[in-house]
């Protein structure tokens, strides 16, 4: 193992920076925004550029981006397809809200819709401008179409920060006001491990939904607005939802009255490789569908989707968006999803999250503190413990691997109940020499906290 594992080849050169100095806007940071503002790193980087999988500090220093803007970025950064239709647009209309006609909300509309399963329903699209009020408005919806209340949704989610928002995330490493508020209850995770029911019982999902049913029994007035779950836990840790969890919850929550809403802003897109969708891995078809951040490749653009009988109860409202369906969004938005489609980047991210998987298996193998290696495609996430037989978390290791890994080039993310996983989640376009990058300077990061 080199000392310094080298960066693969790229052709982009940035341009040269000459705008304030780092240390200049970390100071305007501090005066003029708001505290509340977080960094990842002890000593902050500061990004001015970027090019696919690739991002550039303003001295022209080159990382990977191994977490894509926290999964925001599908395509790439600055994929020149999607800059080019942005470009255009910019050009010819800026703005227009949806009080007037504009061919590119339809457009894009349509195209999306055409990406669920036929027999799912759903055909409905309400644009917004980020997740958080995605899922506000799923819930509002479930609200006024079943004329309950409760909605569910699981342990160690992350759906938002947005006011509601916040009361379906049950992250207890976030602080939030209101964990419990709004009407929703908190189930269980099905965390197969760190759960009573592992990866070696294949009835855990049967087990996990289980306890849905006492929670409907127990905690609701008998009836529910609805259920919401991410297929994949993303900021939680990547956790994966075991087989046969969301069929027999699905099914439950039905049973009582309410829908089913899945949050796919961190799996959708073709993300997990094996599915457009994260919901159809699980056989399953939601109500409503929330997404985010990949839509659009970083443009501020989210939606919700929803089963036509569902959305109809927003006719009786006065609801709409100044913003949502804007052109410009919806001209980044319909290019993404057209290279999405165009260049396979479901099939890419399959084959290459295989590799990058397989890497990942081989360094848990390799070193005692990987304690679990988890998620598909390219929405990965490795658990750091300092005892595997007993999983103690290895918070303050992870930490150290995270700040470690940006020294050598490759940004990644962390999160999970206890700070202890390892986020891998890259733009869609990267390639195989970018995983043995990554494994290699996470190897050399594994080696300096292993004991």
């Amino acid at each position: 193992m080199t000392d310094v594992p080298a960066l693969p080849h790229c052709d982009h050169r940035p341009a040269p920076y000459t705008g304030p100095s780092k240390e200049s806007v970390l100071d305007m940071r501090r005066e003029f925004l708001t505290p509340a503002l977080v960094t990842y790193y002890a000593d902050p980087i500061m990004i001015v550029e970027g090019h696919m999988q690739w991002l550039f500090d303003e001295t022209g220093r080159r990382y990977l981006d191994g977490i894509a803007g926290i999964v925001t970025v599908s395509v790439g950064h600055c994929h020149p397809k999607v800059v080019d239709a942005v470009r255009a647009q910019n050009e010819r209309l800026q703005h227009t809200t949806t009080i007037y006609l504009n061919p590119n909300i339809a457009e894009f509309g349509k195209k999306l819709v055409s990406t669920f399963p036929d027999d799912s329903g759903l055909g409905v699209c309400y644009f917004t401008n980020s997740g958080s009020e995605a899922n506000e408005l799923a819930m509002l919806m479930a609200r006024l179409h079943t004329g309950n209340y409760d909605i569910l949704a699981l342990r160690n989610a992350y759906h938002g920060l947005s006011n509601q928002a916040m009361g379906l995330t049950a992250l207890h490493t976030w602080k939030y006001p209101y964990p419990h508020g709004f009407g929703i209850k908190h189930v269980k995770c099905p965390d197969r491990y760190r759960g009573p029911h592992g990866y070696d019982d294949p009835e855990a999902g049967l087990k996990y939904a289980g306890e849905v049913e006492d929670a409907l029994r127990h905690a609701t007035s008998g009836a529910v607005a609805g259920f919401i779950a991410e297929p994949i836990q993303g900021v939680g840790g990547t956790v994966e939802l075991p087989q046969g969890y969301l069929p027999a919850v699905y099914e439950l929550i039905r049973a009582h009255g309410g829908v089913c809403i899945s949050d796919e802003v961190q799996t959708g897109f073709g993300r997990t490789g094996t599915a457009f969708w994260g919901f159809e891995n699980h056989g399953v078809r939601p109500d409503i569908v929330t997404m985010a951040k990949g839509i659009g490749n970083g443009a501020p653009l989210a939606c919700c989707v929803a089963r036509a009988d569902i959305a109809s109860c927003m006719k009786e409202r006065l609801h709409f968006n100044t913003y949502g369906g804007n052109p410009v969004s919806m001209a980044q938005g319909l290019a993404t999803l057209n290279v999405l489609l165009e260049d396979k980047l479901q099939a890419h991210a399959a084959d290459v999250g295989g590799y990058l998987k397989q890497g990942l298996e081989d360094l848990q193998s390799r070193h005692a503190i990987v304690g679990d290696v988890r998620g598909q495609g390219l929405m990965l996430g490795m658990e750091l413990v300092s005892d595997r037989s007993a999983r103690t978390p290895a918070s303050a290791e992870t930490a150290t691997v995270h700040e470690r890994a940006k020294d050598l080039g490759l940004l990644i993310g962390k999160g999970g109940l206890y700070g202890n996983v390892l986020r891998i989640k890259p733009p869609m376009c990267i390639q195989r020499e970018d995983c043995d990058f990554m494994c290699d300077v996470l190897d050399r990061c594994l080696s300096e906290v292993s004991v």
